[in-house]
């Protein structure tokens, strides 16, 4: 059987992208984060989004571009905290703004991608995490109900990539884009080197291209990969 050619142009990928989707954007700091497809989403200038990182990067770069330019309502995140930008967006009360433990976030996507509507955790009980979320009581105890978190579409980088979509990641980019690629609608790649099918030996797969819609080669990388991607 032959594997279906799923590369193409950052461009086209980004194209389906449309006003008030929800997209979930891998990357844990610098590491991970599909720079160049951020940037394409912002030329593309789909508004109205939800945004799902752990973080909202630093002024000047990553999802930044997509604050600067509007494009965003809603960020879900775990903090703001190196980006000053985002922080005055949220205060002004220009994005709406949902705040999770980040290991909370994590379990989220990890359950939209399994299937399972929600998850139990005390983590946040009698705090402003807990505000609006429905409390159950197991062996006596609170916990929250975390409901599962999906998208429309996925934005993830990885170190290499074949044709197909089978992705392999450097290091701590491997945090949020597997979850996030099994969570998510339409799945697109970008990969700083695209191979034959073949290409990747078995072992060294981290996400199946049976979870991918789209990959495209990254050219000559932005300077926003100045900080080590690894």
């Amino acid at each position: 059987m032959r594997l279906p050619d799923k590369s193409c142009t950052i461009e086209s990928a980004i194209a389906g992208i449309k006003d008030g989707s929800t997209v979930m954007v891998g990357g844990f700091g610098v590491p991970g984060t599909p720079m160049t497809l951020i940037r394409a989403l912002a030329a593309h200038g789909a508004r109205g989004l939800t945004l799902i990182k752990n973080d909202a990067n630093e002024p000047g770069m990553g999802i930044d571009h997509l604050l600067q330019s509007g494009q965003v309502a809603r960020l879900i995140t775990t903090h703001l905290g190196l980006n000053s930008h985002a922080i005055s967006l949220m205060n002004e009360g220009k994005i709406e703004v949902e705040f999770n433990a980040q290991g909370i976030l994590a379990e989220r996507i990890r359950a939209g991608g399994a299937g399972i509507g929600a998850v139990l955790s005390d983590i946040g009980i009698g705090t402003e995490l807990a505000a609006g979320k429905q409390v159950v009581e197991i062996a006596g105890r609170p916990h929250l109900v975390e409901t599962a978190l999906r998208a429309d579409a996925a934005l993830i980088h990885a170190g290499r990539a074949d044709t197909f979509g089978n992705l392999a990641y450097a290091a701590t980019a491997r945090n949020f884009n597997p979850l996030m690629a099994m969570a998510s609608d339409c799945v697109i790649a970008e990969a700083e080197t695209l191979l034959p099918p073949g290409g990747l030996a078995a072992d060294a797969i981290h996400t199946s291209g049976v979870f991918v819609d789209h990959v495209a080669e990254l050219g000559e990388l932005s300077e926003e990969y100045a900080v080590v991607q690894r």
